[in-house]
């Protein structure tokens, strides 16, 4: 991977100042001498600690990453970063290194991408000066210019440049120079730093720790970097770089007072916002005029629940009040809020938390209508955390209602793959969960008769095989809490959102097993953060074995 990483950063080199330049050609040199000088102590970290370090592997940013990233060094949010760079796979996470593959798609798109975004920081006269640490006395001011590459490369990479980085960069400035126009060395700069491999993945090296083979304690800034994208989903703000650079986050200590400090902020509930929205698939909605609404219906409640009252997670399942405007209370058929919008009471509507919210009922949605199969398939693999395996490839059908069902029968009797022997394993696990979500349309609304068939009443009686009968979201939430099963889900939901990986193996599963037991077996989100973050897990790294 360094190899082609290497190859990358020539290429990126090149293009960043508009020609063949010299301007260093010795691949990823600065990144195998970070300036990292470790977290603290060398020795050996205790065998039951050690054997909760989890591997990891060479990380890029995803594209709302890089968006965000971008809008934090530059001030400047970037446009069609979706458009121009290739999506991201969804494990549900959008971050999931083992899906990440270099293409020549991706190394083109972030030319282009670095390229404009430069021309359009330095054609704005207030992105520049609040840019630039320094007021420059000339196009050729190399002095303002060094400082200029010192600061900005210092986030933009995630560490402190060296001495030869900076004369390096610094040769740059000729293109202000001929110009003459500082702001042309500027955006040569940006086109540099916006590309560079270092900005684009995140490389986690370390030091070896002694005794124990494979386990490697990572630098200060290594950990700064690990924090900030996992609770703000961007570079480490100047202060956390600070920190990494006193040595303030080579203790526990340190890394729990900065975790808690991110936390404060306006990113850290966005950034949370948006695992809730991915983990349970409702980040993209294409409801017209109500998307945005069910947005921030869904954000209020995790942000309300989590950040404000700090309660424990499972009452997202089962809060009694929502945060709506008009427009989509009188879309759920409830009371509308004074004022325009705000919280009013579900009260004996059956709805209650998360599982209520036009968002999440808008998921497992084909062909216009709601499928029973994809809801309980959702609620299984994403709330539950249990694999449905896929059938074999003489049963598997592209289409959402069974083979041969009578295109006149109401949809209990066309979904009748349940009963059907060779598929009913499977799909009793499923369709009897999405019936008891069916007087909800797929945009949310209340229904009591299918679409355009008012002699197909829909009762909404549901079963979930092994844990109970259920009528709605209300129902379905309480049972969800009461079985105690959706927290050990909700853990290692988190858990493969902060790693980047959605595969645990034995070492993962010790952390995620472990904190949970010392927090009684509840899930409470600040408390596994705060349990993660100050393990020695976050602090290290396991080398991947081949193949892996």
């Amino acid at each position: 991977m360094l190899l082609l990483t290497a190859g990358c950063y020539t290429g990126f080199e090149a293009s960043a100042d508009g020609q063949d330049a010299d301007a260093g050609t010795d691949g990823v040199s600065a990144g195998d001498d970070t300036g990292d000088e470790g977290s603290g102590d060398d020795g050996p970290i205790p065998e039951a600690d050690a054997a909760e370090v989890g591997v990891s592997g060479l990380r890029r940013l995803s594209i709302t990453e890089y968006e965000r990233t971008v809008a934090d060094l530059t001030g400047l949010q970037p446009e069609a970063v979706g458009e121009i760079l290739p999506i991201d796979n969804l494990t549900p996470f959008d971050n999931d290194y083992t899906t990440q593959i270099p293409s020549e798609p991706l190394v083109k798109g972030l030319e282009v991408l670095a390229g404009d975004i430069a021309n359009a920081v330095v054609a704005d006269p207030a992105l520049v000066g609040a840019l630039l640490p320094c007021a420059p006395t000339g196009p050729d001011d190399a002095a303002c210019f060094d400082q200029f590459i010192t600061e900005f490369g210092r986030r933009a990479l995630r560490r402190k440049l060296t001495d030869e980085e900076v004369l390096r960069y610094g040769a740059l400035l000729q293109h202000g120079a001929e110009a003459g126009d500082f702001n042309e060395a500027v955006a040569a700069g940006l086109r540099l730093f916006l590309q560079h491999p270092e900005l684009i993945y995140r490389v986690e090296i370390g030091e070896a720790v002694e005794g124990q083979p494979g386990v490697f304690r990572l630098g200060s800034y290594e950990v700064a970097t690990r924090l900030s994208y996992f609770l703000t989903g961007s570079t480490p703000q100047p202060w956390l770089l600070d920190a990494a650079e006193a040595g303030d986050l080579d203790t526990r200590e340190g890394i729990a007072d900065a975790a808690a400090q991110m936390l404060e902020s306006d990113a850290a509930r966005l950034t949370i916002g948006r695992f809730h929205a991915l983990w349970l698939g409702y980040e993209k909605l294409s409801h017209e005029g109500l998307s945005g609404d069910m947005h921030i219906e869904s954000q209020a409640l995790v942000e309300r629940n989590i950040f404000d009252e700090r309660t424990a997670w499972t009452e997202l399942l089962t809060a009694s009040e929502t945060y709506v405007t008009a427009a989509l209370a009188e879309h759920y058929g409830i009371p509308a809020p004074e004022g325009g919008e705000g919280w009013v009471s579900y009260e004996e509507s059956g709805r209650a938390g998360l599982l209520s919210h036009g968002s999440f009922l808008s998921v497992g949605v084909k062909f216009g209508d709601t499928s029973p199969t994809q809801r309980g398939l959702l609620v299984r693999t994403r709330l539950f955390c249990q694999e449905i395996p896929l059938p074999a490839d003489d049963l598997m059908v592209d289409v959402d209602e069974p083979p041969g069902a009578d295109p006149d029968a109401c949809k209990e009797e066309r979904y009748y793959m349940p009963n059907e022997p060779a598929c009913a394993a499977c799909h009793q696990l499923m369709d009897p969960i999405g019936f008891g979500l069916e007087q909800y349309d797929a945009s949310g609304a209340l229904r009591f008769e299918e679409p355009g068939k008012p002699e197909c009443e829909i009762s909404g009686n549901g079963d979930f095989a092994g844990v109970g009968a259920f009528n709605g979201p209300k129902e379905l939430g309480e049972m969800a809490v009461e079985s105690g099963l959706v927290e050990a889900c909700a853990s290692r939901m988190l858990y493969r959102y902060a790693t980047g990986h959605f595969e645990l193996d034995e070492h993962d599963e010790a952390l995620i097993e472990r904190v949970l037991e010392d927090q009684g077996g509840t899930f409470e989100l600040f408390g596994f953060v705060e349990a993660y973050v100050g393990s020695e897990a976050f602090r290290h790294r396991r080398e991947l074995q081949g193949g892996e």
